[in-house]
Order: C-alpha cells, then structure tokens, then sequence
C-alpha cells in the first residue's frame, strides 16, 4: 500500500495554483477594460488530462464552477479532434457558460504528443453585443436579446487563428478596441499557463505527472470527508429572497435544505421559486458552484485547509429541479445571473449557519447592485461610444458570535475590486460625486454587521443610458441569533430638478448634468442588540458610524454625545425597560 507524502502533495498544490494565478497576473497586465483590468472580473485555473479542475487562481467561485462543464462541452463538440495549437472557446450558459459576457477559452497542453491538460482563462468582457450595450440588462425577457451567443467552438486552430470568428466578435461588439484587446490578453495568459505547466510535467513525466494529479485530487477529497465527519449529522433548512425580477414577479424565494450523513452532503434546493421572465437566472453550472464555494467556506471557518480542486466536489449531491430560479431552462435570459448566485449562496450559507452557529456569520451587505453605463460621444465622428460597467462596490461582513462585521470589505463569494473613481472619471464621461459609508445602515446586534454605502452618479453627456440591477429593498440582509436585517436599499435618481425614487432595476436615459444615487444595505447583525458592549456602542458613534439616536432607540445605550461618555445608569434603566417590554 503507497503511502501519501503530504510535503510532495502540497508542493504540487503550490505549483498548480501558481500556475493559475500566474495567468491571472497576466491578464491584469495585458487587458484593456476597467472590468478585467481594475475590477478583476475574470477567472484562471488549469484542468488535467480529463477535464478535472486542479488548480485555480484567486478569483470568482461562480467562474470557477463553470471550468469543467464548459469544458467538456467543447470536447464533446471535436471528440477526438483537439491538436496542439487549438483554443476552444465558448460563452453558452447552456453549455456549461455562464452569460454571454463571460468568454471561456481553453488551451490543450501536449507533452510528447499526448494531452497532459487544459488551461482555462475566462473574462467578462465589457461588451457581447445585443440590444443593451454592456451585456447585463436585467429587463431582457430571452437569452437572444442578451448578445453574440457563441457555441463550443475552435479560436485557433493548431496555432491559426479563425479569422471568420475573429470578425464576427469584433463586428458584434460596441467596443471592439476592449473586448479584442481583453481576449489577446485572456490568449496571452493561456501561453503563459501552458509553458509554466510543460516544465512541471518535464518534473515528472507524463505519467508521473497523471498519477500525481490523481493524488492529488484523491487527497482533496479525503480531507473534504473527513472534515464532514467532524460536523453533526442533521438536516437544517433556510430560505432567502429575491424582491423581484423588475417584471412583477417576487418575492422569489431560494430554499436550502442541507443533510449532512457521515462523509457527504446533500443539498436539496426543492421549494426554491420559479424561473424569472427577467435575466437574474442563474444556469445550473453557476448554481451548483455556489454550491461548492459555500461548503468550502464553511470548512474554511472551521480551519480546514483544503486543496482547490474538483476533488471537494466528490462528496457533495444536490437536487436542483429543471425550471427553478437556480435552474433556469432556455431560452430564459440569464445576463444579471450575479443577483441570483450570491442570494443562493448567502441561502446556503444561512442553513450552514444553523447548523454551525459559532462558525458563520450573518448575511453580507449589498443588493449585487450593478451599472451598466453607456452612450456615444457626438462630438466626434463617427459618434464615440463608450461603457461603464460599474459593480464591485457593495462590501460589508456579516457580524459574528464572537465580533463585528467589517465595513467596506467583500465577504466570501467574489474576490472582485472596486474601480477607482479616479480611474473612471479620467475614461469617461461620468462624475462620481459620493462614495462613502452610510450611518445607522448596519444590522444591528450583540455584534453589528458591517454598514451599508452610497455612490452617486453625475452624468456629463446627454443621452447617457443606465441599466441598474440591485435588490435588497423589501428583503434586507438577514440577521442571525436575534441579530437584526441592515437597511433597505434606496435608489434616488435627479433628472433636471426632479428627484424621483427608482425601482432596483430599471433600464433609463439621463441627460447632462443628471445624477443618480444609490445607498445599499449593511450586513446583518448576530445576537440581540440590547446585550452590546456600550463602550462599542461609544467607539461607533465617535466613528459617526451609528447616531446617539440609533444607540438609544436600538441598543439601548444611553450616550452624552458631547462629552462622548456612556450613560451607565440610564442605560441600564433603559434596556430593562426594553426587555420588559419585549416579554
């Protein structure tokens, strides 16, 4: 019986992941948009000989998920007919995609005339086509309005490019000089990956090397069991919500029911509402990565560490019925599919925080709020179009049994950053004249979540046209253990001297001058906010992160505000009366 050496695994581990992340370097160096290049929107990882995910840069859990899938719809389209020198590519979401924006290239590895693996690199790119410039209008009502829907496909082939493709793309997109620009660099990193992973093969031999990877993932799963055997045995159940799809359907709801038995999971998402008419679905390859990002997570906050590969998959079973909100049938529009995966990760992680209450937080702040900004510069001719794809920008932690959530920090399912306003002001016609923490917006607790933020919007051309997709106004991020929901979201837009209250999707024209606001929700809170240490209390309102008015009314906590002192005393009287009140 061979016995595993954990040191030669890890290097290996190291090595794979290496390679990943090096592509993704790549690509931030190479690319041309502010969504690849600043916002990081954009996936690497490198796959074996049979399509297995081994190894994957920093990048976004519901990329991920889609490496295989869409993987072994390109194979299944040229059995037998992959050669050195081809990259496959594809954006189907019905063929293991995940919309149309995002852009899947693969890229064989030969070593000694056989396949050794794949590299994958995949970008949102800032344009696909269709008939709302950016690719993420939520209020499309059928995938073919949403843009270029490109097949499993050959790019190159055995080094030459296809050029008939090639112009398709660049005739189909507003921004060709970008999207091009940001596909040579997705190409330019698939060449790093595969010159970093033919000297790693060299290392081992081709079959050295195979057996290797089979280790490897065959540890991952071993690790990924018997972290499970370390959690209770049970079933335990959450339901989160969906406002609306901008069509007058909703709430929708997404229930999780996890059974955890011995060494596997089985998540059963029976119950979960109907598919939308809007394009907030998710594809099922985008779903069940939700999945898998979420039980990663979870194992995560418990210590374990756990290789990246398709090896922690192995132990996990889901039910996800045809025709749900997470398992959207075609020819259902999926643009704004974001919205949908991380609400069904945050339902995921809200029956993982039933199960381990000390170890998982409260819901994150947001409302996957995303703009798409566009229009044409007529000043010039031919008229200058130009896009703004703007997301990234709602952060905040949900609080924990044990201490606040963090303002202004991303939590768990996406490793995206914001665009500087510098860098956005300097490209395009856009002003942004507010960004900036928002008082009182927290879900209030024991701990308190992160808080909620704003970011306005001043438009500087005329005819500049705004596809918004946001949520979170009637259904807040959600507070555990008598921890309570954060704000709401408020969108305000001003055209001309009018100030009018904005739906969370819509699809506008604003004129010059014209500006739109959004405040989006804190994170929810753990425990009852009536039991909060008052000298925190003091520290946020000196912080100007909560007003004397909230602490008293909320949490009970009596503050001179301008001797910047607590009221003990009072605060003590108060938060009995509270307590009484409440029985």
């Amino acid at each position: 019986m061979n016995v595993r050496d954990p040191i030669r695994l890890e290097i290996l581990k190291n090595a794979l992941e290496g390679i990943a992340d090096g592509m993704a370097l790549t690509i931030v160096r190479t690319s041309r948009s502010t969504i690849v290049r600043s916002c990081l929107d954009f996936s690497t990882g490198v796959l074996d000989r049979n399509g297995e995910l081994v190894g994957q840069g920093a990048c976004l859990p519901m990329h991920l998920g889609g490496m295989m899938p869409a993987l072994q719809s390109c194979l299944s389209r040229y059995p037998g007919d992959v050669h050195p020198g081809d990259i496959l590519v594809s954006n189907d979401p019905y063929e293991g995609g995940s919309h149309l924006p995002d852009i899947f290239l693969y890229k064989p590895v030969f070593v000694g005339g056989v396949i050794t693996g794949y590299m994958c690199a995949m970008a949102h790119h800032t344009d696909i086509g269709g008939r709302v410039a950016g690719g993420n209008a939520c209020d499309s009502t059928e995938i073919y309005q949403e843009g270029l829907r490109i097949p499993p496909l050959k790019l190159y082939r055995e080094g030459v490019p296809d050029e008939s493709l090639f112009r398709i793309l660049e005739k189909a997109v507003r921004l060709p000089e970008k999207v091009m620009g940001d596909l040579k660099a997705q190409i330019t990193a698939l060449d790093y990956g595969e010159t970093a992973w033919v000297k790693l093969v060299e290392r081992y031999g081709v079959e050295g090397f195979s057996s290797a990877i089979e280790e490897l993932l065959d540890y991952t799963e071993e690790l990924t069991r018997q972290s499970l055997l370390t959690l209770p045995n049970g079933t335990w159940t959450f339901t989160d919500y969906i406002d609306d799809d901008g069509f007058g359907m909703g709430p929708i709801p997404i229930v999780t029911t996890l059974t955890k038995e011995g060494d596997n999971l089985h998540a059963d998402f029976t119950g979960t509402g109907p598919q939308a008419k809007g394009a907030i679905n998710p594809v099922k390859a985008t779903s069940e990565a939700m999945v898998y990002a979420a039980l990663k997570t979870a194992l995560t906050a418990l210590g374990a560490e756990i290789p990246n590969t398709s090896g922690y998959f192995r132990p996990v079973s889901m039910k996800m019925p045809a025709g749900t909100f997470i398992n959207a049938n075609p020819p259902a529009p999926v643009a704004a599919r974001s919205m949908g995966c991380i609400r069904l990760f945050q339902s995921i992680m809200g029956a993982f925080a039933q199960m381990l209450p000390q170890a998982i937080p409260a819901c994150s702040g947001g409302c996957e709020y995303g703009s798409g900004i566009s229009g044409y510069d007529k000043s010039k001719t031919p008229w200058k179009p130009w896009i703004q794809m703007d997301f990234a920008n709602e952060t905040a932690i949900g609080a924990f049994a044990y201490k606040d959530g963090t303002d202004a920090q991303g939590c768990y399912n996406t490793n995206l950053a914001n665009i500087p306003v510098e860098e956005i002001e300097a490209e395009q016609p856009l002003l942004v004249e507010e960004y900036a923490l928002v008082a009182d917006t927290e879900g209030a607790g024991m701990y308190r979540g992160g808080l909620g933020m704003s970011r306005k919007y001043r438009y500087l051309l005329d005819e500049t046209l705004v596809q918004m997709r946001a949520d979170r106004e009637e259904h807040t991020p959600y507070g555990l253990f008598g921890g309570e929901d954060s704000a709401p979201t408020e969108i305000h837009a001003q055209y001309g001297k009018e100030v009018k209250t904005m739906p969370t999707k819509f699809l506008s024209t604003f004129g010059a001058g014209d500006a739109l606001r959004i405040q989006w929700p804190g994170a929810g809170g753990w425990g009852n906010p009536l039991e909060r240490s008052p000298e925190l209390l003091l520290d946020d309102v000196i912080a100007e992160k909560i007003t004397v008015e909230r602490a008293r009314s909320v949490y009970g906590v009596v503050i001179d505000n301008v001797a910047r002192t607590v009221d003990y005393k009072q605060t003590q009287l108060l938060r009995q009366e509270k307590q009484a009140s409440a029985k």
